[in-house]
C-alpha cells in the first residue's frame, strides 16, 4: 500500500509512519495536486493531509478532484481504531487532520491501512 502526505505536517507525518516499520507500507511525501492526480491514476492508495485544523486546507485540492465521498476529515477529534476500519471500508482514501494530531492519527491510520493489506 502506498500512502501519500501532504500538508504543513506532511515530513512529520511520513517520519512518524516510517518508524512504525509496518511492512506493505510505502509512505512518501507528496503535495496535493500530485496526490491527487496519482490516486486517479491508481499510482497510490492513500492520502493523509495536515493542516493547522484539520478541517479544510489539508483536504481542499483533493476534494475538489476527486470528490467528497472519497475524502473525510478528522478535524480536531481522535477517532477509535473502530471509526477508522469503517471509514476505510467504506472507500475513504483521503484524510486530513490537525498537525498536533499527527503523533496520535498518523500511526493510527497507518496500522489500520496496514491491516488492510
Amino acid at each position: 500500500m502506498k500512502i501519500l502526505t501532504g500538508g504543513v505536517g506532511k515530513t512529520d507525518v511520513t517520519d512518524t509512519v516510517s518508524r512504525l516499520g509496518l511492512d506493505g507500507l510505502e509512505i512518501v511525501v507528496s503535495n496535493d495536486m500530485d496526490a491527487a492526480m496519482k490516486l486517479r491514476a491508481g499510482q497510490a492508495d492513500y492520502y493523509l493531509g495536515t493542516c493547522h485544523t484539520g478541517a479544510g486546507a489539508s483536504l481542499g485540492i483533493l476534494v475538489g478532484l476527486l470528490g467528497s465521498p472519497l475524502c473525510h476529515t478528522f478535524g480536531r477529534s481522535v477517532p477509535t481504531e473502530e471509526q477508522v476500519a469503517a471509514l476505510l471500508s467504506d472507500g475513504k482514501k483521503v484524510f486530513g487532520f490537525a498537525v498536533d494530531q499527527i503523533n496520535v492519527l498518523a500511526p493510527l491510520m497507518a496500522r489500520a491501512i496496514a491491516a488492510r493489506g
